[in-house]
């Protein structure tokens, strides 16, 4: 380029050198400025995968201090000391249970209903309230149904009053016809001996012939006053019957569920006023999904778990409702239960269905000690203990079920009490 500068031609071809030169270097200077860039985006890329790889160790624990101390878990195949208890792992067949969950309701539960029309004076309970058999509940207005038994009454009294006049009429009747007849057959005997006319029997026979026709009549009435008194008998039951019903009362014992009426309402015949439910004979009606409807047939004992309470009750299948929801692919069970203070229709509980057996590995619970985060067993190993970790599983009664680590025929160590 120094070519240019010296050429005879002038400075021209110096200045083209210069820019060129100028031009050269900002490109070199770019190319640095990018190469310092890329640098920056590859460290920065770095930084965050390490920091991305030390949260998921930490995450996993990796980092955590405190879980498992030096010297807390001794040496494998240190000598141990003999423990004061000891117990054994077994291997046990346990029922895997499919868990259907249901309410627990009443068996029977009774809509009170009024069976006459009236304006309702007073409601006696609410809901909650336990009733006994024969308790009033409500209390209708009788106004009306009193003034109705006042008339049968005195229609009865009438049709007495009718009957006692159809009798005495009866007994003049037969008075008469007991008269004609003893004449007629006087006449008769005189009319044989040619001592009465043809008249004069003729004459006797039609009164004979009229009284047996008034005692007929006389009978008649009497059944029909009779029949009367029998009808007005019958109403006044009627009546004195709808007077009762002003007066509900409990069917039964139970405990008042619903109250859908109070004072001053109308009742009507069909109108639901409370909803009583039996105490004591409960069941539980839970939803069994298809693939297991054939295992809770009627009549089969089963388990249900009530969680509010912390216990258990046996049960047994009573109706299974051949109709399955399109939507849960799932069968109504009804269970009956056994009575228990305690146990209240609308509790949550599950019905417990044994679907298959499997073998499982058990230790008692106070053989698993944790350290930390970790599971640990001592097992007697060749004369000698040593601890070695298990992973556990459920929880079956007094024992712990043990997924992996132990054989199921070691003597181990009762020495867990929690966590260390």
């Amino acid at each position: 380029w120094n070519s240019f500068e010296i050429s005879p031609f002038g400075e021209q071809p110096s200045r083209l050198g210069k820019n060129l030169r100028q031009k050269l270097r900002c490109k070199a200077m770019k190319t640095g400025s990018e190469r310092v860039k890329g640098a920056r985006k590859i460290v920065m890329f770095l930084v965050g995968g390490v920091a991305l790889v030390t949260l998921m160790l930490y995450m996993a624990g990796v980092f955590t201090q405190g879980k498992i101390e030096p010297g807390m878990l001794e040496e494998s195949g240190r000598i141990h000391e003999n423990p004061d208890k000891t117990g054994h792992a077994s291997i046990e067949k346990i029922t895997e249970f499919y868990e259907a969950v249901g309410t627990i309701r009443p068996k029977r539960e009774t809509q009170i209903e009024a069976q006459v029309m009236g304006k309702i004076l007073d409601v006696l309970v609410r809901p909650g309230d336990a009733v006994s058999k024969g308790q009033r509940l409500v209390v209708l207005d009788s106004r009306q149904i009193q003034a109705r038994l006042a008339q049968a009454r005195q229609g009865l009294a009438s049709a007495k009053s009718k009957r006692r006049q159809a009798d005495q009429a009866l007994v003049a009747a037969k008075a008469a016809f007991k008269e004609a007849e003893s004449a007629f057959n006087r006449t008769k005997g005189y009319f044989k001996e040619q001592a009465a006319t043809a008249q004069d029997l003729e004459r006797v026979e039609s009164g004979y012939l009229q009284a047996r026709a008034a005692l007929e009549r006389a009978e008649e009435a009497l059944s029909e006053a009779d029949a009367g008194v029998l009808q007005a008998e019958k109403v006044v039951e009627e009546t004195r019957i709808g007077l009762g019903y002003t007066q509900i009362v409990s069917p039964k014992e139970g405990q008042v569920v619903k109250r859908l009426v109070e004072p001053g309402d109308l009742a009507v015949p069909g109108k639901p006023l409370l909803v009583l439910q039996t105490r004591g004979t409960l069941r539980l009606e839970a939803l069994v999904r298809e693939g297991l409807i054939h295992r809770v047939s009627p009549g089969t004992e089963l388990e249900v778990v009530v969680n509010a309470l912390g216990r258990s009750f046996g049960g047994t299948v009573e109706e299974v409702v051949p109709s399955a929801d399109p939507a849960t692919r799932t069968f109504l069970v009804k269970v009956g239960l056994p009575e228990a203070e305690d146990l209240l229709p609308g509790m949550f509980g599950r019905l417990l269905v044994p679907v298959k057996e499997r073998k499982v590995i058990l230790v008692p619970k106070k053989a698993i000690m944790r350290i930390g985060q970790l599971e640990v067993v001592t097992v007697e190993t060749d004369g000698r203990w040593q601890r070695i970790f298990v992973k556990t599983g459920r929880v079956i009664g007094d024992k712990v079920e043990v997924l992996s680590g132990l054989h199921g025929d070691e003597r181990v160590a009762l020495e867990g009490e929690g966590d260390a």
